[in-house]
């Protein structure tokens, strides 16, 4: 996945980008594997989240949303990084 740039409504939509862009990774259905998500914390305060997503065969892809950045990393079960993306929130949790 080349580097670019994503118009997010919010949240929600980004951890759907996520989950379909990690499923297409290892062409995965995406409804049959559930995305693990966890908050990242700098000094007390949310700075981005953290994303898992478990496949058949021990597979284990995931993506790093740094807030601060407005970038999501994603990793493919090598744990190489496959790709780079800007996103644009239109709307932002108050906590990050």
């Amino acid at each position: 996945m080349p580097d670019s740039t994503v118009s997010l409504h919010d949240l929600d939509h980004l951890r759907r980008f996520v989950m379909e862009t990690l499923s297409g990774r290892e062409n995965l259905l995406a409804e049959q594997f559930p995305l693990h998500e966890s908050k990242l914390l700098r000094g007390g305060r949310e700075c981005g989240r953290q994303y898992f997503l478990y496949g058949p065969r021990s597979v284990r892809l995931n993506a790093i949303w740094d807030a601060e950045r407005d970038t999501i990393y994603f990793y493919d079960a090598a744990g190489e990084r496959f790709g780079k993306v800007q996103v644009a929130l239109k709307s932002r949790p108050s906590s990050v």
